[in-house]
């Protein structure tokens, strides 16, 4: 559903992602983690669309990204980590943009805003301007517009970021049933817990590379952790242990 293939992004001559390779399955949610810098957004805008990579492909469905952009882009919903939202619009009327925009017919959209405003709790503030709402109720009003079109393939840039425990727990479902649908969903995110309970399988990148990538079982193989969690592996893989000892002693 998703593919990476030798995909690179040079900032002048800096490599913010080097050789990245990567194959998301339908059905599966991928998790990537990494420090700050590793090449995470940076990844995540190539995948939207958002940012050209310098050399390499991208496939959303076995669509080419750069070559069919549009096609691409209809499968895909993406949410990102700091949304653009237009705030004079009411909840409903924003989504009726977004709707638009993918072309949906009036009675299709208008049955697809009922079911996502309801599924996301939204449906007290559907006729409030956006510039009332909570930074929580932006995010699930974004993440309403994502899904609005039933993509096969959604590209997520720290979901939970603003969320209170309520809100966060009812996101993880709905990214589990989508998955249980047979959408893929790649998930960028720095949550370690939610990560780790959440997600099939998981790459972890450092200076723009993948390091590891597999199941919490393989990853623990990889750092010989065989009963961490995945900070521990996390930090033994990415050379932060000496954070954590550092962190322990001030702690005392």
């Amino acid at each position: 559903m998703i593919r990476l293939v030798e995909v690179c992004k040079y900032y002048g001559g800096f490599p913010a992602v080097k050789d990245l390779n990567l194959d998301v399955r339908s059905g599966e949610l991928f998790g990537f983690l990494g420090p700050n810098g590793a090449g995470k957004t940076t990844t995540v805008k190539m995948m939207a669309g958002v940012i050209q990579p310098t050399r390499g492909e991208i496939y959303i469905d076995g669509i080419n990204l750069a070559r069919e952009p549009v096609q691409a882009k209809a499968c895909m919903g993406h949410i990102p980590d700091r949304p653009f939202i237009y705030e004079k619009l009411t909840g409903v009327e924003f989504l009726e943009f977004v709707g638009g925009l993918h072309g949906l017919e009036r009675g299709v959209m208008e049955r697809r805003i009922r079911e996502l405003l309801s599924l996301l709790e939204l449906d007290d503030w559907a006729g409030e301007l956006i510039e009332r709402y909570s930074h929580g109720m932006k995010q699930k009003v974004v993440m309403a517009a994502a899904l609005i079109h039933k993509p096969r393939v959604i590209v997520v840039d720290e979901p939970m970021v603003g969320l209170d425990p309520k809100s966060a727990r009812l996101v993880k479902e709905v990214f589990r049933g989508l998955c249980a649908g047979g959408a893929s969903i790649f998930l960028s995110t720095h949550a370690l817990e939610i990560a780790e309970a959440m997600c099939h399988r998981i790459a972890i990148i450092q200076e723009g590379q993948v390091i590891a990538l597999g199941t919490m079982d393989e990853l623990r193989e990889k750092a010989a952790s065989e009963k961490g969690n995945l900070e521990s592996v996390f930090l033994r893989l990415t050379g932060g242990e000496e954070i954590k000892e550092i962190a322990q002693v001030l702690a005392m």
